[in-house]
């Protein structure tokens, strides 16, 4: 049975763009958010350190110095009109949620306390400055309960627990709405509306190490990608530092924020030789850098020399319990370390995907490098490619773009949602999802989803993580036809329609390797390196050839194709990026 429902307005992900942009909308028009999860178990409430605007509360900052960091932290690849847009209102956005009740840390005189965090400087890169907000090291989780709260007062209606498996569209262009399994039943629903805003988050699972939950399986983005709609600059992934050695579970910057410094086997602190300017709070990309050249020139520790320490065990106890509470905690239950006096195990982990829908700074959904807009459909936070990060996200810009990118798609779609009409659906909108599942459920045998996410897992992890060429990568996309031939003949146990989390996670395996594949390709023809994609083959940033924006795009075939667009330049000149 396909149940029908009809809403003026969808959101696709209950995080913190997601919910961002339901209070816009549900403020206008009839609005329905479809998650897969329970909205206050989204990814955002994992992000620790904060947020960050050029509020001045502790020293003099400007939203100029912000984009500056901002445009030069994505080596140039940033478009600039909207890294200067969100970082202007940046200050208001927090503002809205100290209104809104979030708990930020105080200064002694009463204002939002700020610290200090990788990339963020003052006058132009001429020191390090404090900007980023924060609740302890619980940012995302107090930015998530907040908005959920603003949901709730609202009467926004949630659906949760629903998977979107696909994206529905008149013949003529326009968007009619998204086809969902709701997991409880096993039953399929069609979602009619006018406008229907993407926040599914990013793809770290495509990586064996990363601070990626579960969940984030890239639902989104490839959701529209079968759908002909291409996905911009995949190639560009953050590798986060600070992961805890071999688990990945996020250290945050905050910890070197507040003065943490990571060290190699013999207790060097060897980012004084890689940026000797802000040293530790040099941008995640030439960190992690560091760390994977310090290991690969025998520096490393642990049993296999695959890891360095994040130290914070000269700073006040007190301060550590008051400001890095969690992360503390995380060291002493997962590596059983004591980080007030020991030095904690780390490795670089997957962390944030730069990549992804390409849209406008309205949140519209654009195609092709004239932009042209698909009408009705909208996208926002890390499944989104505005383009604010660039090639390497600063750190606390992701909370941001959340807040000023969510508003934004909520109040463009609303309006949408107040003009339009709504769009015919096609016939029978659920028979190709129907189809998918079926194809999976009455398989009697075949390849089992877990051993080709684990091989997928591994493989990324090998050949295209921190240090990527030429060879790695083809060999990754050998690989990854290989896994595409056994994913379709992939056979789970479970039959059942109540609860079949093997089904979904078979499904999202596909949506996985979609992610994959579209990185692969994209960074193997990028032939040079620019922030978080660094080619040892290829080793200097090329802005003669590659100052542009990667499109891949699905054929019918199944091959991807490449296309490219322009950077959207403006007051600060590609330079080269020392710190």
């Amino acid at each position: 049975m396909v149940t029908t429902h009809t809403y003026d307005a969808l959101v696709v992900g209950g995080g913190g763009a997601g919910m961002r942009a339901a209070i816009e909308l549900s403020d206008r028009v009839r609005t329905a958010v479809i998650s897969k999860l329970y909205p206050t178990r989204s990814h955002t409430g994992a992000a620790q350190g904060g947020v960050c605007a050029a509020l001045g509360n502790t020293e003099e900052d400007h939203p100029e110095w912000h984009a500056f960091d901002t445009v030069k932290g994505g080596d140039y690849l940033v478009d600039q009109p909207a890294a200067i847009l969100m970082c202007e209102e940046a200050v208001e956005a927090i503002y809205q949620l100290e209104r809104w009740g979030l708990p930020f840390n105080r200064t002694p005189d009463g204002r939002i306390d700020q610290r200090r965090f990788g990339g963020h400087t003052a006058n132009h890169g001429e020191r390090p400055v404090r900007r980023a907000c924060y609740a302890a090291d619980r940012t995302g989780h107090m930015i998530l309960q907040t908005l959920y709260q603003q949901c709730v007062k609202r009467d926004v209606r949630f659906f949760n627990e629903f998977y979107v498996l696909d994206l529905l569209r008149a013949d003529d262009g326009r968007t009619a709405g998204v086809v969902a399994y709701e997991l409880a039943t096993g039953e399929l629903h069609v979602f009619r509306a006018k406008a229907v805003v993407f926040a599914t988050g990013g793809y770290g699972r495509i990586f064996r190490v990363t601070s990626n939950a579960h969940a984030l399986t890239g639902d989104g983005p490839a959701v529209v990608w079968r759908r002909g709609i291409p996905l911009e600059d995949m190639e560009m992934f953050q590798f986060h530092p600070t992961g805890l050695a071999r688990l990945g579970v996020l250290l945050s910057e905050a910890a070197r924020g507040e003065g943490g410094i990571v060290l190699n086997r013999d207790g060097e602190r060897f980012m004084e030789r890689y940026a000797p300017t802000i040293k530790d709070l040099a941008p995640r990309d030439l960190v992690s850098r560091a760390i994977y050249q310090e290991i690969r020139e025998g520096r490393g520790a642990g049993p296999n020399g695959d890891w360095v320490f994040l130290d914070i065990s000269h700073l006040d106890p007190a301060v550590i319990e008051e400001k890095l509470p969690d992360i503390t905690e995380f060291a002493r239950i997962y590596l059983k370390v004591e980080p007030t006096v020991e030095p904690v195990p780390i490795q670089p982990t997957a962390h944030y995907a730069m990549g992804g829908i390409p849209t406008d700074v309205d949140g519209r959904v654009v195609v092709g490098a004239d932009e042209r807009v698909v009408p009705g459909l909208y996208a926002a936070g890390e499944c989104a490619c505005v383009s604010v990060h660039g090639a390497n996200r600063l750190g606390t810009n992701s909370l941001l773009d959340l807040v000023v990118f969510g508003r934004r798609a909520g109040l463009s779609a609303a309006q949408d949602a107040l003009e339009g009409s709504l769009a015919p659906l096609p016939e029978d909108p659920a028979g190709p999802t129907l189809a998918m599942l079926d194809a999976i459920l009455t398989r009697t045998s075949g390849d089992n989803a877990a051993d080709i996410r684990r091989e997928l897992q591994d493989a990324m992890f090998d050949l295209a993580f921190v240090v990527r060429s030429e060879t790695s990568l083809t060999k990754m996309r050998e690989i990854l036809g290989g896994l595409r031939e056994r994913y379709a003949r992939v056979a789970i146990g479970d039959r059942g329609s109540i609860y079949n989390t093997d089904l979904m996670e078979a499904v999202e395996l596909g949506f996985l390797l979609d992610c994959a594949e579209a990185l692969v390709v994209s960074a193997l023809a990028r032939t040079e390196s620019r922030g978080a994609h660094y080619r040892e083959d290829h080793p200097l940033r090329d802005d003669a050839n590659w100052l542009k924006h990667t499109l891949a795009t699905r054929r019918e075939d199944g091959s991807v194709e490449l296309d490219y667009k322009p950077v959207k330049m403006g007051p600060y000149v590609p330079m080269e990026r020392k710190y």
